[in-house]
């Protein structure tokens, strides 16, 4: 690993200290003020990062639970408590949670990832005391009462049903299934007919008491931010609602690992009548914490990160074979997903499939030009400064880093270990990360998968 960035794992500081990771004026960007963490004696962490120009805040409180910490009969639940901390708590319903920030012009949502949960809000700067109100209020002290549980039990099948009827989104769960299993990280993150169906209140109650605990939570805030009062307003929204955890307890470490796994090939077919064929090719990745992902990075770019991508021109400009073509990297704690999309006529599928198997078997023979290097590198530092420009990507650095990454790296950090991606290193991972036969997973009017053989 590289040098972490005046960081200390939270364990190791002491309860009830405040830590500045990264000082006003330090190698953070020159937008930024200071980035500070206090670690509070039940275990509950709080990060802020001031951005002094700013006249918003956005405040975020994540929890280290995703949908791989789930049974199979409790699929989905992670997701189901996500809709569930919405609608009320002893001190307000669901209606008084949406109004108070309607009220001043905020924006309040939550997402379900695979390894944590996050419920943010962006207000004004002089209303972040609303905002800390609100969602700590939701995520301490939820009802989850059997009518609402009953009531949303329907909603998330809805939600279920649009996700498998848009064919985009459904053969990324395919191919999660198959290149991964059967398996919490191989199950959609929504859950199954058959979970949602049957999950009872007292089981998703009891995942909520279980995980939702102060050890387990981060809060992080971004934008005009005091760090000393944020402190002090999230230590008594937690502390009136008996959230904050027995003294001494330490912070749950962050999700490491490093486990390789074996890609098991092959095609899955999902057969439908659509009108166009959805395909995804892929491969094993790497680790969310492997320091190959930057080459893995400019790799992506290279391949299919945009219109200049090998993937854009190949398939769709110079070969009209299809409207959407794309590469993506999914990293986890101990492993990754590497993969190509593309959505084309059915017709044009074994075209589409030969083009992008040349492409990746072309740089995993030959690498890629410096030209091309250049490019991706300028590509990767743009997109990640001008996506830190705004307080909610700010606040989900901190989460992140804080929740599954266990190291801060600044800004000018990021950059230079990107700038530091070489010719070989984009080859020695590609040629690795490529070797393998890969898994095919297909949506469209076809009915024998052995089509689809390399």
């Amino acid at each position: 690993m590289t040098k972490r960035q005046n960081w200390l794992p939270a364990g190791e500081q002491k309860p009830g200290s405040t830590r500045t990771l990264l000082p006003a004026g330090s190698t953070n960007g020159s937008v930024s003020g200071a980035v500070r963490r206090t670690v509070l004696p039940g275990g509950l962490r709080i990060l802020t990062e001031d951005m002094p120009s700013a006249r918003s805040a956005t405040f975020g409180i994540w929890v280290g639970v995703g949908s791989r910490d789930e049974t199979r009969s409790l699929a989905g639940a992670t997701h189901f408590l996500e809709h569930l901390l919405f609608k009320g708590t002893p001190r307000r319903d669901a209606l008084a949670i949406s109004s108070a920030l309607d009220a001043v012009g905020g924006e309040m949502n939550a997402f379900t990832a695979k390894e944590y949960t996050c419920y943010y809000a962006r207000v004004l700067d002089r209303d972040l005391p609303l905002a800390i109100d609100v969602v700590s209020d939701m995520v301490t002290s939820s009802l989850i009462a059997k009518a609402d549980v009953d009531g949303e039990r329907d909603v998330i099948l809805e939600e279920i049903a649009m996700h498998a009827d848009d064919p985009t989104d459904a053969v990324h769960d395919e191919f999660a299934a198959a290149l991964l299993g059967d398996s919490p990280l191989g199950r959609p993150i929504l859950g199954t007919v058959d979970s949602i169906t049957g999950m009872s209140r007292t089981a998703i109650a009891g995942h909520y008491k279980r995980r939702y605990t102060a050890p387990n939570l981060v809060v992080t805030a971004a934008g005009r931010v005091e760090h000393a009062e944020v402190v002090k307003l999230v230590k008594a929204a937690f502390k009136a609602a008996g959230a904050l955890g027995e003294d001494g307890t330490p912070p749950a470490s962050a999700r490491l690992g490093g486990k390789p796994f074996k890609a098991p090939g092959g095609v899955r077919l999902s057969t439908r009548p659509t009108e166009q064929a959805n395909v995804l090719l892929g491969v094993p990745g790497l680790a969310r914490t492997d320091d190959r992902r930057y080459a893995l990075d400019v790799l992506n770019t290279t391949l299919g990160g945009g219109m200049s991508s090998r993937l854009f021109q190949e398939v769709r400009e110079k070969r009209g074979l299809a409207y959407s073509v794309y590469s993506y990297a999914a990293h986890y704690a101990d492993l990754g997903m590497f993969g190509v999309y593309a959505g084309c006529l059915p017709k044009k599928v074994d075209q589409v499939l030969e083009v992008c198997r040349e492409q990746l078997a072309d740089v995993a023979a030959n690498g890629i030009t410096a030209e091309e290097l250049d490019r991706a590198r300028g590509q990767l530092k743009g997109s990640f400064v001008l996506g830190m420009e705004d307080t909610g990507s700010r606040m989900g650095r901190l989460g992140k880093s804080e929740l599954v990454y266990d190291e801060l790296v600044s800004v000018d950090e990021v950059l230079a270990r990107v700038d530091g991606v070489s010719l070989d290193d984009v080859a020695a991972v590609a040629a690795d990360l490529l070797a393998p036969a890969p898994t095919l997973a297909v949506i469209g009017p076809f009915d024998d998968p052995k089509v689809f053989a390399a």
